[in-house]
């Protein structure tokens, strides 16, 4: 195999919303952008979009910065490991390159925390947010009966996609007791489209301070039972959907040293991160919504591209949104009870069959890996090291390279030298 060698001005990872803001922004100045994700298609978790859902005019008008002609962009591409402070080596299905920026920023978004429970790993069991992707996939749930359970308003916005796909959701559960909530709704007005968002997705079905106790079968979900304020019932249902809210992906930022606070990525007012070439922008630096990411991209991207000016007139604009993301944070925290449901046998680590009880004990993350093999299966410890971090405390080690598993040809080229005159990664997708 032999890598291709781009250079570009600057280097955006994650094509959701605050790597698309980024781009655009950047476009009005910088020559030469490439955005790099490992989704086939742009618009991240949030904008995901399937065959039978286009994405929204809104949505759209976002990608048309994918057809600038100072901007390059690579789906369904994999960053392996660094090839030094100024680049990164990469890989898709056919190739490799080595890739040399200027301003790297990473807008890697959030991933899904998802808490073990008995019966969590039954065929029929997801994430919240892992319910919308497959249905955006393709997921058939006409006439089928489901359960959404957890934190925060994703519940809601899962709960409506598969209203929308013909099933039944027979119970929202939401974690968080009603004085919470009435607290987070009464602040409400202050955002007008986040209101009216919540009022479009309100459903009889919600239920406040429940949750998952435990989901039942023998070879796949045939019931869940429940805690509903004092009562514990047991509902029949074909799939359940459990997932307590949003942690911010750090992972690339933690392999390249960039400092982190409270699990996420450490920026000052300019979205630079700790290291003078990272700058980084959405969910990777805390849990905000669509709208908070939107403007940090901008922000990102003025920076990164000489703008200052510009940039400082969206800080000033930024705060508003901060405020909705502290809010969010504040009213949805999790209770103590959801991060005590895993019995001894429940697993932790699905990968490798790893049982809460074998990590426990453990005095960190790093010591329950060497002595289960937990986090060394499949999902590299993207699952289950969120929960243990969730469940106890433990800080995340930086991962090593290779990030995710990769051909022998591309790691052989991680100790060659990118030869002079490379390729300059501009153009279209």
């Amino acid at each position: 195999m032999t890598a291709r060698h781009l250079q570009c001005q600057i280097l955006i990872v994650g094509s959701g919303p605050a790597g698309l803001a980024a781009a655009q922004a950047a476009s009005h100045s910088a020559s030469s952008i490439l955005i790099v994700d490992d989704n086939p298609r742009p618009g991240g978790q949030i904008w995901r979009h399937g065959p039978q859902h286009p994405p929204s005019a809104a949505q759209a008008e976002h990608f048309k910065v994918l057809q600038h002609p100072a901007v390059r962009y690579l789906s369904a591409t994999r960053i392996i490991s660094t090839l030094g402070t100024h680049s990164l080596l990469l890989e898709d299905a056919r190739q490799a390159w080595h890739v040399e920026f200027e301003q790297l920023i990473l807008c890697c978004g959030a991933q899904e925390l998802l808490l073990p429970f008995p019966g969590w790993t039954l065929p029929g069991v997801t994430g919240a947010g892992g319910l919308q992707a497959l249905l955006k996939n393709g997921l058939a749930v006409a006439g089928k009966t489901l359960v959404i359970a957890g934190s925060g308003p994703l519940l809601l916005a899962s709960a409506a996609t598969a209203r929308r796909a013909g099933g039944r959701v027979v119970r929202v559960l939401e974690q968080a007791p009603a004085a919470s909530l009435l607290g987070f709704a009464a602040q409400l007005w202050r955002w007008p489209n986040k209101l009216a968002q919540a009022l479009s997705l309100a459903t009889p079905s919600y239920r406040c301070n429940a949750h998952v106790v435990e989901a039942l079968g023998e070879q796949h979900l045939q019931a869940v039972r429940i805690r509903q304020g004092r009562r514990t019932l047991e509902i029949p249902c074909d799939y359940l959907a459990c997932g307590f809210g949003l942690v911010p992906n750090v992972r690339l930022a933690n392999h390249l040293g960039c400092r982190l606070e409270q699990g996420a990525i450490a920026v000052d007012q300019q979205q630079r991160s700790s290291l003078p070439q990272v700058l980084a922008a959405g969910e990777c630096t805390g849990i905000g919504g669509s709208e908070l990411a939107l403007i940090e991209g901008r922000i990102a991207g003025c920076v990164a591209s000489g703008q200052a000016d510009r940039a400082a007139e969206l800080i000033q604009q930024r705060r508003h949104w901060q405020h909705f993301a502290e809010r969010l944070l504040r009213h949805f925290e999790l209770q103590p009870q959801v991060l005590q449901l895993a019995r001894a046998d429940t697993l932790l680590c699905r990968c490798e069959d790893v049982p809460y009880a074998a990590v426990a004990a453990a005095p960190d993350w790093a010591q329950a890996k060497l002595q289960s093999r937990c986090g060394m299966g499949a999902c590299q410890d993207r699952v289950c090291a969120s929960a243990a971090h969730r469940l106890f405390g433990w800080a995340p080690t930086p991962p090593r390279a290779p990030l995710v598993p990769a051909r022998i040809a591309t790691l052989l080229l991680d100790s060659q030298q990118a030869r002079p005159g490379a390729d300059n990664a501009t153009g279209g997708p």
